[in-house]
């Protein structure tokens, strides 16, 4: 039901012309990656995209080797009763943690609560996601059902280190 509803909404909201996507007056658009996000708001028309930023945030990813301080753990692979008592054999190295895909993770649910915050407040009616595929799927996880509702379009495109005239171009050049 709800690939029905977000069908429907898509049909609803946006205006389609020659097969290129328009965006209607006063849609927000949200532009992020793991580390960044743009938040803007249509302040033309669905025939001529401009976009104005309301909103923007870098996160500060320090180097990998700064955010790990060792090496990761080791574990006892099996233990046996001798007749000394329990010895083991064997040690195997931890899976080391990824600290960047995590702080990407935990910058996405930080980006997913503002939009909640922004939704509550009424900031916008209308909401298209642009996300590099890993952080769209991040976001997907973590917004609550008030923002999913407002979503009338997600893309799985990395559009944060360009410019806010290229986002536009690029964006009206995507086939509906």
């Amino acid at each position: 039901m709800w690939e029905w509803a977000r069908a429907l909404a898509l049909c609803h909201y946006l205006a389609w012309g020659a097969g290129k996507m328009k965006i209607e007056h006063g849609t927000w658009v949200i532009v992020a990656d793991g580390a960044k996000y743009l938040a803007m708001r249509n302040i033309g028309d669905a025939v001529s995209l401009q976009l104005e930023v309301v909103a923007q945030e870098t996160s500060d990813q320090p180097a990998a080797r700064d955010l790990a301080s060792d090496r990761p753990g080791r574990r006892n692979d099996a233990s046996r009763a001798t007749p000394g008592g329990v010895a083991s054999w064997g040690k195997s190295a931890m899976e080391q943690t990824d600290w960047h895909a995590r702080a990407e993770m935990d910058f996405a649910t930080g980006l997913a609560k503002q939009l909640g915050e922004w939704a509550a407040a009424n900031r916008f009616d209308k909401l298209v996601v642009i996300a590099a595929p890993q952080t769209l799927g991040h976001l997907r996880a973590a917004w609550d059902q008030s923002v999913a509702a407002l979503i009338i379009a997600e893309i799985d495109k990395d559009l944060t280190g360009l410019p806010v005239p290229r986002i536009e171009t690029v964006i009206t050049g995507i086939e509906a």
